[in-house]
């Protein structure tokens, strides 16, 4: 773990996303993050210690779902697809498919495995393993305030990535997202289609590795579009201690007002994003899971507070 010394800092962006704003003062108390994100051979110490069964290793319950055909009520997990030819942006089932049979094991359906992988982020896992696994590890999902003013290294200054305003300087790949037009086209100039080993690219400034693509990383914060604050200046009296985002209540998506299945802040991007499509590879976006969704994209960290 690596010892992230508390501080200030002004979190958010206004130069992208609506959920990213408005920009405020924050203060957080330090603590110990993984330098990396928990990887399949991390999990897997884990479940040979505990038995434990992922969400995705699971079949649903269809009480929980109303309308859903029982004969779907099988174990499996989201799966991106690449599509053979453009589609439509706004239609994320193009490229997202319910692979059943997919888990943490098994990425890409039950014929595949995590062989040669264990140094790749663990993935297929739910808000509520991956709260498991920091339990078993006597460790702590981080908030999203800890989350950002880590993955930020120790600037302050505003820019967009952990190393400036430039996504690729001079051409350099610094981190595992998509180049090409997403979802079908992949150029693989980073030398990645999917995740990547957990220290492939160089580390910021606080010694942490990958808060910047290759997997989304839940935190424990509820998701919520931040509420609007007066504007931030240095003052002390306007810096927000260790906050905690939005109230549960708050987090259920309101494009969907019939699924009251609440969701959980997620940070820093995954190997899926593209300049064409969610441009969230940076350390001020975030993102609403719900928490009973499980993708191949989404994985997780831990933290120590002392």
């Amino acid at each position: 773990m690596v010892r992230i010394e508390g501080g200030s800092f002004t979190m958010g962006s206004e130069d992208f996303y609506p959920e990213e704003q408005p920009l405020r003062r924050v203060r957080v108390d330090s603590f110990w993050m993984d330098a990396t994100p928990v990887t399949n051979g991390d999990f897997a110490k884990f479940v040979t210690a505990t038995g434990y069964r992922t969400f995705a290793e699971i079949p649903p319950d269809p009480e929980d779902y109303p309308g859903m055909d029982p004969q779907l009520a099988q174990p499996g997990s989201l799966v991106f697809v690449r599509p053979g030819h453009p589609v439509p942006l706004s239609d994320w089932s193009q490229w997202w498919h319910f692979g059943l049979g997919a888990d943490w094991t098994h990425p890409l359906g039950p014929e595949s495995s995590i062989d040669g992988m264990e140094d790749h982020p663990v993935t297929h896992v739910t808000y509520a393993d991956a709260l498991a696994y920091a339990e078993w590890a006597r460790k702590s999902l981080p908030t999203e305030a800890e989350w950002e003013y880590a993955a930020r290294g120790g600037h302050d200054d505003g820019r967009h990535y952990q190393w400036g305003d430039e996504l690729a300087p001079e051409g350099k790949m610094l981190a595992n997202y998509w180049q090409g037009a997403f979802p079908n086209e992949n150029t693989y100039e980073d030398g990645w289609e999917r995740t990547s080993p957990v220290r492939t690219f160089p580390a910021n400034d606080y010694g942490l590795y990958d808060t910047i693509g290759n997997v989304w990383e839940w935190t424990r914060d509820w998701f919520a579009m931040p509420k609007p604050i007066k504007k931030i200046n240095a003052s002390a009296c306007c810096t927000i201690d260790n906050p905690r985002g939005a109230a549960k209540r708050e987090s259920f998506d309101p494009c969907n007002p019939g699924m009251k299945i609440a969701r959980r802040v997620t940070k820093g991007g995954s190997h899926l994003c593209a300049e064409n499509y969610c441009r969230r590879y940076r350390p001020a976006a975030r993102q609403g899971q719900a928490i009973d969704t499980s993708t191949s994209h989404i994985g997780f960290r831990c933290i120590f507070r002392d």
